[in-house]
């Protein structure tokens, strides 16, 4: 379940954070309504999640895959370039989480 939680704020992370490039900084109310609630959701996941992983890397997955996830959003979405170079260090991100998460040890 917890992983679960853990999914589900990194979703909400993205959408907050591609809320957050819609909103215009902040001059359009609906992305910006978005940003706040996806904001608010990834946080109040994240602490429930804590509850049952560690910090260190479960803050590691949700941070580095919410980076992965808005690049990737802002590539399909807003038509931003992605270089080969920016790919092959997304993979090195998500390869180091792999190896974060089998070195883990949860309480």
């Amino acid at each position: 379940m917890a992983y679960l939680l853990l999914l589900l704020a990194i979703v909400s992370e993205i959408i907050g954070t591609l809320a957050l490039k819609a909103s215009d900084g902040f001059s359009r109310l609906w992305p910006s309504l978005i940003v706040v609630a996806g904001y608010g959701l990834a946080f109040t996941l994240l602490a429930q999640t804590l509850k049952s992983l560690g910090v260190g890397p479960t803050y590691a997955t949700w941070s580095a895959l919410g980076t992965v996830g808005a690049a990737v959003g802002g590539w399909l979405i807003f038509g931003e370039k992605m270089s080969p170079v920016s790919i092959g260090g997304m993979g090195i991100v998500i390869a180091g989480i792999v190896i974060m998460q089998w070195g883990s040890v949860t309480r």
